[in-house]
């Protein structure tokens, strides 16, 4: 199998890796990662004016590429810048309108173009991953819906302008064919948001819903349909998050490498120890597994099973690969890779925590298990 970029996804990557490396120098970065914005929105409409959100979306959604491979290339790049900006909501939430049909073309337009932000809010309190888990109340009324509930850790929402959210409209806690998706539009009455700066930068905010009133356009999915919507924007959460840890560990590779050749003792470069020199050559090697799971993952495979062994497999690997890469990364620095002032010690904060979002290491190996089972 040839891996080498097409021309298309060469450029890409070229113009996207030039521009984040230049507007997101690590000094910089921090200070856009820790603000109260979260983000910086002058560099977002930069980055819309390039129009490298269209590489997450198909022609048909309104983008110009949309594969996984293009879904995987822009989020490695933007590990390795440690970029703060809301992509992932604007993925998940795309593909979210897309799948909602004329009733949410204007918005996805919107969305695509970077007119508009987008969020997703799926997690719940007691929910710990599991997508089916929905306690958030959806109750339909003469002129639409109601909604009532409370949606956990809701990455960028303080400045989405639309977040999709998962509710009940009927069943337990747990049925999977009760659900519903709506597209929930920023400031409409009964929706508050307490937002809050996220340990390894950017923000997220808890939203919470009380009656409030949406359109009857407002549902993008229900039923059983939106249990399977879910799982599918649930998989390209994956697959970014996958790949953006890949970008981090990449960095971290090289900027630890680069460490053991400055750093002296006994008059020496510290990188000249065999000892130290076999502990890298294992993380290499943990590296280049996790960038053939991501690969594997990227393929979006058309069976539902394969594709979510795949997505789970590069999720899990890319876990146990970044906590590995983050503790020898920072302690092959010595003490001075835990300090704010080294850029090791803030990419092994975001590498430590994407293993926490869409499903931890725990989460995806149980359903690596119960998806073989199919």
């Amino acid at each position: 199998m040839d891996f080498k970029l097409n021309e298309d996804r060469r450029m890409l990557d070229e113009t996207l890796t030039r521009f984040l490396a230049d507007k997101y120098e690590i000094t910089k970065r921090n200070e856009i990662a820790y603000s109260e914005a979260g983000h910086d929105a002058k560099i977002w409409q930069e980055i819309v004016e390039l129009g490298i959100i269209g590489a997450l979306f198909t022609e048909d959604e309104g983008g110009f590429s949309g594969e996984g491979f293009d879904i995987a290339l822009v989020f490695e790049a933007l590990g390795k810048a440690l970029c703060p900006e809301p992509f992932l909501g604007a993925l998940l939430a795309g593909k979210a309108l897309a799948a909602g049909g004329a009733e949410h073309a204007a918005m996805l337009e919107d969305i695509v173009t970077g007119a508009k932000i987008g969020a997703v809010g799926f997690e719940e309190e007691a929910s710990h991953y599991e997508l089916a888990h929905v306690v958030t109340k959806a109750t339909k009324t003469a002129g639409g819906y109601e909604l009532d509930g409370v949606k956990s850790v809701v990455t960028h929402a303080q400045i989405a302008d639309v977040i999709i959210i998962s509710a009940r409209l009927s069943g337990g806690v747990d049925d999977a064919t009760g659900l519903a998706l709506f597209a929930v539009p920023a400031g409409v009455d009964g929706l508050s948001i307490r937002d809050y700066n996220n340990v390894d930068g950017g923000r997220s905010g808890e939203v919470v819903l009380s009656k409030v009133k949406l359109a009857a356009n407002a549902l993008i999915a229900g039923g059983e349909a939106a249990f399977d919507l879910l799982e599918t924007l649930a998989g390209y959460a994956h697959l970014a998050l996958s790949a953006e840890g890949l970008g981090i560990m990449e960095v971290m590779k090289l900027q630890t490498l680069e460490f053991l050749k400055l750093r002296t003792q006994f008059g020496v470069p510290i990188g000249k120890f065999q000892v130290l020199q076999h502990r890298m050559v294992d993380l290499v090697l943990e590296i280049e597994q996790a960038r053939s799971a991501v690969i594997n993952a990227a393929t979006l495979s058309d069976d539902a099973v394969v594709r979510g062994k795949n997505l789970s497999a590069a999720k899990l690997t890319i876990g146990e690969t970044g906590h590995k890469v983050a503790e020898e990364a920072i302690q092959l620095h010595g003490g001075i890779g835990m300090t704010w002032e080294m850029p090791v010690s803030h990419y092994a904060k975001r590498l430590v925590m994407i293993d926490h979002q869409f499903g931890d290491e725990d989460y995806h190996l149980a359903r690596y298990i119960e998806l073989s089972k199919s």
